[in-house]
């Protein structure tokens, strides 16, 4: 019996030390699938995992494991970040170059989804416009929206209608298929109960499909931005003068590798700002995603 209780009594701590049993079940939730609030502590390990590449950075740039032409050091990078803040770059403000860059995408992106939504909702609902536009869709998605630059520049020449064209290129295609692949989503069971209710067709539209598309949609916003985003390097070196492209090509010309990296860093972090703002407002206008 002694034995026993003794056995027990290590299972216990071994399971407490390890987090088994109820107590580590109690304590904290380990990754279950499909519940995505189980996974506890993510944003500790992102905070470790940037200070981490910071120290990397900070310790190879001080022993120079790496030859400071090719890759600069934190300090000159923040050097540059607070010349460039106050003096300008190119006849322009870092603000204004960041504004610029947001500008064209903001705009590339707007008329993406402007045409790709409601394409892609025309795809999904309709046999005949699908057959018709689904091989135009999916033979245009996989091409690099770099691969569009020489016809952008015959078609609308080198001013801000190119770059914009090609940021909308860009997203297009993006939108076009998440808003298809949302419609199609939609279980046909919810539809024939809204249609058993007495709704009409609009109010099927509007209150069944377009709810559970939602989901689908904003994922392809994400991605769509991210290649924008991708893409605003190669937009603005199409006669810019202006943006945060147009610094990291007009820098690499002279060999000023610090305001690379500045563009670089800039371009990653308004980048990573906009994800988590898109995703608040997904949590915010779709609280039903992933609930049925």
């Amino acid at each position: 019996m002694e034995e026993g209780r003794a056995g027990d009594k290590g299972d216990g701590l071994l399971k407490r030390l390890f987090g088994m049993g109820s107590w580590g079940e109690n304590s904290r939730k380990t990754v279950t699938f499909g519940d995505a609030g189980a996974v506890t502590g993510g944003r500790v390990y992102s905070v470790f995992a940037v200070l981490f590449l910071f120290v990397l950075w900070f310790v190879s740039s001080a022993y120079q494991w790496v030859n400071p032409i090719f890759w600069p050091s934190p300090l000159a990078v923040w050097e540059q970040f607070v010349d460039i803040l106050f003096t300008g770059y190119r006849r322009f403000t870092l603000w204004e170059h960041i504004g610029w860059s947001l500008y064209r995408i903001l705009l590339g992106f707007g008329f993406g989804c402007l045409v790709g939504i409601p394409l892609g909702f025309a795809m999904g609902l309709s046999n005949v416009v699908r057959g018709i536009c689904d091989p135009v869709v999916e033979f245009f998605r996989p091409i690099p929206p770099l691969a569009f630059i020489p016809l952008v520049i015959i078609w609308s020449g080198i001013g801000e209608r190119s770059k914009i064209l090609l940021l909308f290129l860009a997203a297009l295609w993006i939108m076009a298929i998440a808003a298809r692949s949302g419609v199609s989503s939609v279980r046909l069971s919810k539809i024939h109960a809204a249609y058993s209710l007495g709704a009409s067709k609009f109010q099927v539209l509007r209150y069944v499909i377009l709810p559970n598309a939602l989901p689908e949609i904003f994922i392809g916003m994400r991605v769509a931005m991210g290649v924008c985003w991708g893409t605003v390097v190669a937009a603005e070196l199409v006669a810019a003068e202006s943006g945060v492209g147009f610094m990291i090509m007009a820098a690499s010309r002279f060999m000023t590798t610090d305001v690379v990296v500045l563009g670089i860093v800039i371009i990653g972090l308004i980048g990573y700002g906009i994800d988590i703002l898109m995703r608040i407002l997904e949590n915010y206008l779709v609280p039903w995603k992933g609930k049925g």
